[in-house]
């Protein structure tokens, strides 16, 4: 790492926080955003899929959940082992790989045939997606200014809301089509296999990651870069130098210091955080089609209904991300969430058409809020060198609750239908509150380069 008391130039975490934002961020942002735009869509599309597949192959609600859970299985061995990766071999290198397994698994899901190829496949596309999710929103912010960083990861988490509206806009125009257009869908998923290909060699690598692995000269290059861009005047080069402040350099390093004295709270707060956001997150938005029909409305008209619903995630995400360097991080995402727990019970005991839309549209936009802001909060909380790790295991563990949700879905509505379902929704995103005020504030604040 650079010496930061070289009277010469400033450290490249430094220069990097100093920068206004050019177009090498918006081109960085926007390079990283479709990659996401595409994981939305194929998360998305399985909701669609499920509604249609459940008709064509009259599948059980159990083995619906399966469809969706194992692709859960997969992101959640995906994220842990990501991050892990992303912090050893880099950010870029990682961030392609997991475009490219889970673009051409998604594009084969198109020829199965039947139920066991589509879970075998749904696992791998699950692996790719779980690992690309955590390392992207790391990748981003270790580039962003500390003034603007989290308003950048909340609109790097817009692209969520652009991805789910195509996959809904898919699922309304292309899936009732045909009996072959759930095999289109997939196809279309297809696409991130060749973006992948434009990701690896059209972005730079973190210059935070290089600097923490002793890279000095090519940090220092890429940083010269976006200072050209800003016009800003480059002082003289800063000299090599061994790497000295950070806090864990293998991979059992990094997992043991999660949990020492001055992370293990952070730690604990953050995955319980994730936990309870994904199991309500995930057991209503993969749900929602479904539970539409069962309740008498035909697929077109419950695919129509979602996509309206689908539209409220954009300006859900866009006060987010103003609010986030307002309020800051803690308060706007435990706002967010207690926003979407009363969302929540309002949809689940809404009978009119104008309910259902109405409170489906402020769940859709207090709950992709709060996911905007805890994917702001969640790179933030660690220092370089176990940044990818601790953001990895934290939406690993969460995807723990992506599994079980879309499992527990058909139980909860035998149980007590859908105002029991959502009312256990509204409970976990009112626990995702109160654990959020666990987490650190760096607000405006330079990373931690450890």
């Amino acid at each position: 790492m650079a010496n930061t008391a070289l009277p010469s130039r400033a450290s490249i975490a430094g220069r990097l926080d100093e920068l206004p934002f050019t177009r090498r961020h918006l081109r960085l942002l926007t390079g990283s955003g479709v990659g996401w735009a595409l994981d939305a869509m194929d998360v998305g599309l399985i909701s669609f899929i499920l509604a249609a597949l459940t008709q064509q192959w009259g599948l059980s609600k159990t083995d619906a959940g399966w469809i969706a859970s194992v692709g859960f299985i997969g992101m959640a061995l995906g994220a842990t082992l990501g991050g892990l990766l992303a912090d050893k071999w880099g950010r870029r290198q990682v961030f392609a790989l997991t475009l490219l397994v889970y673009g051409v698994a998604t594009g084969a899901s198109a020829l199965v045939g039947g139920l066991a190829a589509l879970l075998v496949l749904r696992f791998l596309v699950g692996l790719g997606l779980g690992a690309e999710l955590p390392v992207a929103s790391t990748y981003v912010s270790e580039f962003a200014p500390a003034r603007i960083r989290g308003r950048l990861i909340v609109i790097l988490e817009a692209f969520w809301a652009l991805g789910w509206t195509a996959a809904a806009l898919i699922g309304f125009f292309v899936i009732p089509a045909s009996d072959a257009g759930w095999r289109w869908a997939f196809a279309l998923g297809a696409i991130p296999a060749v973006y992948a290909l434009i990701v690896r060699w059209g972005l730079p690598e973190s210059p935070r990651w290089l600097a923490s692995r002793g890279r000095i000269a090519e940090a220092d290059r890429i940083v010269s870069a976006f200072e050209a861009d800003a016009g800003v005047i480059a002082e003289p080069a800063i000299r090599r130098e061994p790497v000295s402040r950070a806090i864990a350099i293998t991979a059992r390093a990094r997992l043991t210091t999660l949990w020492n004295a001055e992370f293990r709270v952070r730690t604990v707060c953050l995955w319980i955080v994730w936990l309870c956001v994904n199991f309500a997150y995930y057991g209503a938005f993969i749900w929602i089609p479904s539970i539409l029909v069962d309740a008498g409305f035909d697929l077109v008209r419950s695919f129509g209904f979602t996509l309206i619903i689908t539209l409220a995630q954009l300006p859900g995400y866009a006060v987010a991300a103003w609010l986030i360097e307002v309020w800051g991080r803690r308060i706007t995402l435990s706002v967010f969430l207690i926003g979407s727990a009363v969302a929540a019970v309002f949809f689940g005991t809404s009978t009119t058409e104008a309910a259902i839309i109405a409170s489906g549209m402020a769940l859709s936009f207090f709950n992709l809020g709060a996911w905007g802001a805890l994917y702001a909060v969640t790179p933030e909380i660690y220092p370089t060198s176990l940044r990818g790790t601790g953001a990895g295991w934290a939406a690993g563990v969460g995807r723990i609750a992506s599994i079980i949700a879309p499992l527990a879905v058909p139980v909860l509505l035998v149980a007590g239908g859908a105002p029991v379902l959502f009312a256990v929704f509204g409970a976990c995103f009112v626990a995702a509150a109160a654990a959020a005020w666990g987490l650190v504030d760096r607000g405006g604040v330079a990373l931690d380069d450890r």
